[in-house]
């Protein structure tokens, strides 16, 4: 599905305002033309797709959970570097985070 460049009317309808609202939701949804919005989101999703659920066939969907968990869990936070980290994982960064904050 290609990427929307506007706020379909699906995502503003006043029937799914009402159904967030009755689940304490609130929808993420930003002014028009700003695209950086769900940014990281739009990143994760595509880097995952890419090189994990394009290349794979499930047999189940209890498979896909698993190998998406697995993924997240053990490549994407632990061993992909990130440009946007400073060519570091999350996992790297997180730690670095956890040994600034007990030494204040």
């Amino acid at each position: 599905m290609p990427p929307i460049a506007h706020r379909p009317t699906a995502y503003t309808s006043r029937e799914l305002r009402s159904k967030l609202s009755s689940l304490g939701l609130r929808a993420s949804v930003g002014r028009t033309g700003a695209c950086w919005d769900n940014a990281m989101a739009e990143s994760f999703f595509g880097a995952l797709k890419n090189e994990l659920v394009h290349r794979t066939t499930f047999p189940t969907r209890a498979h896909a959970h698993r190998a998406i968990v697995r993924y997240i869990e053990m490549f994407y936070n632990r061993k992909r570097l990130h440009s946007g980290l400073g060519y570091k994982t999350p996992a790297e960064v997180h730690a670095e985070d956890e040994e600034l904050q007990e030494a204040a």
